[in-house]
């Protein structure tokens, strides 16, 4: 197994990261627990893009480059325009716990996950759904039974989307259908105790996947072999993204904190990165 040594890009006043996308040549990400969304360069400078009040969560582009932002309190889709954020699509109806990770194809369509139930509250954990939301701002289940679709990706086909359970230890793929409709359910990758947050897919097909719970980032191929690993010993791994001019730099955003401390939003965090060997690939 290949191993990489991350390197503290910035972690200059960052809260809890989440979302990485690399976008215009800079990583945007949220800073869920900050209720902002925020854009790092190259030399780790940080810029707020705007407020989200009800906590934001997963970041994609439409098909004219605006920003669409999960916001995660109200369960909303907001969009970004003119530097003003307007609602896209209510999914407070569709979504039972908090709105979290999505993935947004070319077209603009998105691919929203939520909790299921309320987990710094101690809820027990029940099965959840995977929300998308069209074009036009309609919005409709494509998959149910998820435990915790947390970060999700489109393959550089977009005929199969992948999604992390994060409570399921495993990552599961979909059959994906050009009007958003998924099908042909299947085991993309067994974690044993992983637990999956974020994740990006590279070149090859390989996933990068966040696993919260192990202060790790792991390479994983279909199948569930473990290709490459990063660690990250006392931070928990939130999310990653692989980014920059060639797509090799592999963005690890990362906390020090625990689930209790986090719902009282007490958390440290940092954006480090990792020079790999193989491109991102696919949506985001």
């Amino acid at each position: 197994m290949k191993t990489y040594t991350p390197t503290v890009l910035t972690a200059e006043g960052i809260i809890f990261p989440e979302g990485p996308r690399w976008h215009g040549g800079k990583l945007w990400f949220s800073d869920i627990h900050g209720e902002r969304v925020m854009t790092a360069d190259a030399q780790g400078r940080l810029e707020k893009v705007v407020s989200v009040p009800a906590r934001p969560s997963g970041i994609g582009f439409d098909a004219r480059g605006r920003a669409l932002i999960v916001s995660m309190r109200d369960r909303r889709l907001l969009r970004l325009e003119d530097g003003r954020l307007e609602t896209f699509a209510d999914m407070s109806s569709l979504m039972a716990g908090d709105a979290n990770d999505m993935v947004v194809d070319p077209d603009g369509r998105a691919f929203v996950g939520n909790f299921g139930f309320d987990l710094f509250a101690g809820e027990e954990p029940r099965p959840s759904n995977l929300v998308c939301v069209d074009p036009d701002g309609r919005a409709r289940v494509v998959a149910e039974d998820i435990a915790f679709p947390n970060g999700a990706v489109i393959t550089p086909d977009r005929k199969t989307l992948i999604v992390a359970e994060s409570f399921g230890n495993l990552l599961t793929a979909f059959n994906l259908k050009s009007d958003g409709s998924l099908s042909g359910r299947r085991f993309f990758a067994h974690l044993g105790d992983r637990t999956p947050d974020g994740i990006c897919l590279d070149a090859e097909g390989a996933v990068w996947a966040s696993c919260f719970g192990q202060d790790e980032f792991v390479r994983v191929w279909e199948g569930g072999d473990i290709a490459a690993r990063v660690a990250v010993p006392g931070r928990r791994a939130v999310a990653c993204m692989l980014g920059g001019e060639d797509r090799k730099t592999l963005f690890l955003l990362t906390a020090e904190t625990t689930i209790e401390e986090l719902s009282q939003g007490k958390s440290k965090g940092r954006i480090e990165t990792a020079r790999v060997d193989v491109p991102g690939a696919g949506y985001p």
